[in-house]
């Protein structure tokens, strides 16, 4: 596979002459809300990747990790349900339409094959699998999140895509039809017809497919439907943005969560464990899902700790979470009445 090609491009003049007129745009890069450095004050990128070869055990499974075969194509019309698929990428059928977060099908999270690989059982998933999705939601373009052979392999699949502002040029270099790409900045909103609407809300982290930064932006989102108001919160480290959105847009019926691939040399650009149920109440989500793990080892903690801490820590703050399987069906008209059960416990 051609690896230019994977790698996206860069803003054309056009994009970049309307990006000058945005608050969180400057000096030719899209700029977080508050100050956030890559790492921890005092250390550097060469200790960090020294670190990352270090030894730690149980960082990614020793078995294949269990999973729920569904027929996704078959889903009942009236089913609002969710389903996630490892990592960051899950499927939504709410109110009659069809949502596909962030997938990553390809078995690994790097440019490079055979490296960052898929654990075992967190690939059943293929674009093949997927149903004729409405809205392919993109929240940023790192490979974890924006998969060149996923998306190419669903483009005759999807409607619509909506982005945030700089990530349709990767798809129009893909040479996706520009009408199907919506790109927008935080706090827009587009209608999607229906009683749906769909509005960027800000995160707290980067973007960038290998060494240009912050060229184009990152962003979760606020899914309001007809009978549903949800939280995709894509990759962010704590902010005050959480509080934001929540006095705006909340409460959520069901916020899913960045959960995993954190680290305390990098503490603001992804969610550290005893950050994640402040951050849950400050957007007044009455449920939440943690995501961002159990299929890539980013990190160096243990696999399954962030899963182990949210059930941990949501239920000492009395939090109600919802921990599917790997394919399994979320009902999102019973989310905090289902006992789910800790899937990974065999593992420690």
């Amino acid at each position: 596979m051609n690896l230019v090609k994977q790698l996206g491009q860069f803003p054309d003049e056009k994009r970049k002459e309307y990006f000058n007129t945005l608050p969180n745009y400057a000096n030719g890069k899209f700029q977080n809300i508050l100050n956030t450095p890559a790492l921890l004050e005092g250390e550097s990128m060469t200790k960090a990747l020294l670190g990352s070869l270090c030894k730690i055990e149980n960082t990614s499974p020793e078995s294949e990790l269990p999973f729920v075969i569904t027929d996704l194509k078959n889903l009942a019309p009236e089913e609002n349900v969710l389903v996630w698929f490892g990592h960051s990428s899950y499927l939504i059928q709410v109110d009659g339409k069809r949502f596909l977060i962030d997938p990553v099908f390809s078995g690994n999270a790097s440019p490079m094959p055979g490296s960052i690989k898929a654990f075992p059982g967190a690939d059943y998933y293929k674009p093949e699998h997927m149903p004729d999705i409405d809205f392919l939601i993109i929240s940023h373009d790192h490979w974890d999140h924006l998969d060149y052979k996923t998306v190419q392999a669903l483009k005759d699949k999807v409607g619509k895509v909506i982005c945030g502002c700089g990530t349709g040029q990767h798809f129009e270099y893909w040479e996706w039809n520009p009408d199907k790409i919506i790109e927008k900045n935080w706090w827009e909103t587009v209608e999607l017809g229906d009683g749906f609407t769909l509005t960027l809300t800000p995160a707290r982290h980067f973007s960038g497919r290998l060494l240009n930064r912050n060229i184009s932006l990152w962003t979760s989102f606020v899914l309001k439907t007809p009978t549903k108001n949800l939280f995709l919160g894509g990759d962010s480290g704590y902010g005050n943005h959480f509080v934001e959105i929540g006095n705006k847009y909340g409460p959520f019926d069901l916020a899913i969560m960045e959960c995993g691939q954190y680290n305390e040399k990098w503490p603001y650009i992804h969610t550290l464990p005893d950050q994640l149920i402040q951050e849950v109440q400050e957007l007044k989500a009455k449920n939440f899902m943690p995501v961002h793990n159990s299929k890539f080892k980013l990190a160096q903690h243990v696999w399954y700790e962030p899963l182990e801490l949210a059930s941990k820590n949501a239920e000492a703050h009395q939090q109600a979470v919802t921990m599917p399987v790997i394919g399994e069906k979320v009902d999102l008209n019973n989310l905090g009445h289902v006992f789910w059960k800790k899937w990974w416990e065999p593992f420690m």
